[in-house]
């Protein structure tokens, strides 16, 4: 049997192995990373013979870990790089090439919709009726999306947020608030099976998601970075930011938002923690903190959403999609039973 694993900014880790009697009775670790010293290789392999073929990723690290002297020097992959690989190979967790992704990418919706869309959605891959889905977002009315576990009155100012139109909705996954203008923002949800990221901590998941976007923004001539927790940046600033939810249905959302184009000024008004923000870290401007998209590729919104889809067929085996009957009428009675009503969006008051 065999697992791959490629460490996100860094090398492949490769594994076979053979089991018996729920045991691990052979098992060779390979791949384009760097080791010193050499025979560091044998340590790793003869750790993991007789290793339960049920052990954990946690378990199987610490075994590792158990082996490496402090003169071994280990660049490009990590103990838990090769524990991952383990669990590939025995088939608990899955690759991206293991799936075939549907692309979706549909009109304008309400702020309350997209948030129902994402549970609804991830509902059916947890169920396995979807394939893994990549959805792009077109935004029908300018909103603040908060984090699942944000307090509402820290985070908006009502005034503000009434005064230019401004829908506020909380999302079911934590983080920070979000300011969207329908032409201004470019947002996506990735929803996949939890067996991809299996064994991934959260930091190691969302580098290990958000891979594919900086390989894209790359390709747009912008040198993208992951940034931890949960920010991708440029040396030019913040450019987009990403939140996660892991259900226990067994599928994983991982959405992003980023800033094609921003009205600071409108943000500031609406954002109370913005203004915190930008005085904590003596920013006069916003702009500062969050470059637009717009400013860094001189490229229209709907050219860099098309080189964004055109990088993930790339990538991996996809197909076109669209959102089903079923999941339609499932979001529409989310929207109704929770996210417009008074006691999701303040359930954090």
């Amino acid at each position: 049997m065999r697992g791959e694993y490629k460490v996100p900014g860094g090398k492949l880790v490769a594994v076979e192995i053979e089991a018996a009697q729920d045991r691990l009775t052979r098992v060779a670790v390979s791949g384009d990373f760097f080791l010193e010293p050499d025979d560091a290789l044998e340590s790793i392999d003869g750790a993991l013979l007789g290793m339960p073929v049920t052990a954990t990723v946690a378990q199987l690290t610490t075994v590792i870990e158990s082996v490496l002297g402090a003169g071994v020097t280990m660049v490009g992959f990590t103990p838990e790089a090769v524990a991952i690989a383990v669990r590939r190979a025995l088939g608990h967790a899955t690759r991206w090439e293991d799936h075939e992704f549907e692309i979706v990418h549909e009109g304008p919706q309400s702020p309350a919709m997209h948030m129902a869309l994402d549970e609804a959605m991830a509902e059916s891959v947890g169920a396995g009726t979807r394939r893994p889905t990549l959805r792009i977002w077109e935004w029908g009315a300018s909103a603040v999306v908060i984090g699942s576990f944000q307090s509402l009155r820290n985070e908006v100012d009502p005034a503000g947020a009434e005064r230019h139109g401004i829908t506020v909705v909380r999302r079911v996954s934590g983080g920070g608030a979000m300011f969207i203008e329908p032409g201004n923002t470019i947002t996506y949800s990735l929803t996949v099976p939890t067996s991809l990221v299996e064994g991934l901590s959260f930091e190691r998941s969302y580098a290990f998601l958000d891979d594919w976007v900086i390989g894209a923004l790359r390709g747009l001539g912008i040198d993208a970075t992951y940034v931890p927790l949960n920010d991708i940046a440029s040396p030019s600033g913040k450019i987009a930011g990403a939140a996660q939810k892991r259900f226990a249905s067994g599928a994983v959302l991982h959405h992003v938002t980023m800033a094609y184009d921003i009205d600071a000024t409108k943000m500031l008004e609406v954002l109370r923690i913005g203004r915190e923000k930008m005085s904590d870290k003596g920013t006069a401007s916003a702009n500062k903190r969050v470059d637009p998209l717009r400013s860094q590729t001189g490229l229209p919104r709907a050219q860099v959403i098309e080189a964004f889809k055109e990088h993930f067929r790339a990538q991996y085996t996809t197909v076109d999609g669209a959102v089903t009957r079923a999941e339609r009428e499932r979001a529409e009675t989310l929207v109704a039973t929770k996210f417009s009503t008074p006691e999701w969006v303040a359930r954090v008051p």
